[in-house]
């Protein structure tokens, strides 16, 4: 039940392809079964987006991707899935891998509903 939030900063190409392609890459990524990730993709325009410290660079073009899961992974599960989300993402985006940054949500157990069915 991987529910993913994709935001992009700055120039990209958002079409259904993009959604469809990080979908795929991401559901391979954690390891989940066809039509069980969903990937929300969403466009953060350059000037709505700065760090502290002053003007940005134009190469950092950052991407942010929150998980939620059934149960947030442990331990070293947990570290080979960033990394294979890292990647993978960084490779659908043209981005470079350290500017996605991989946010885990707390577990959707208990607390997600889908079509008002509690998640246990």
């Amino acid at each position: 039940m991987p529910v993913v939030d994709v935001e992009i900063v700055g120039d990209v190409q958002a079409n259904a392809e993009l959604g469809l392609r990080l979908a795929d890459a991401i559901g391979d990524a954690l390891e989940s079964q066809p039509g069980r990730t969903w990937v929300r993709v969403r466009h953060l325009p350059r000037a709505s987006y700065a760090e502290s410290g002053g003007p940005l660079d134009d190469a950092i073009r950052p991407v942010f991707v929150t998980i939620m899961e059934r149960r947030r992974p442990q331990g070293d599960v947990l570290l080979r899935r960033i990394d294979k989300v890292t990647s993978v993402v960084a490779d659908v985006t043209e981005r470079d891998g350290e500017n996605v940054h991989v946010f885990y949500a707390e577990d959707g157990a208990g607390r997600v509903a889908f079509g008002g069915s509690l998640v246990e």
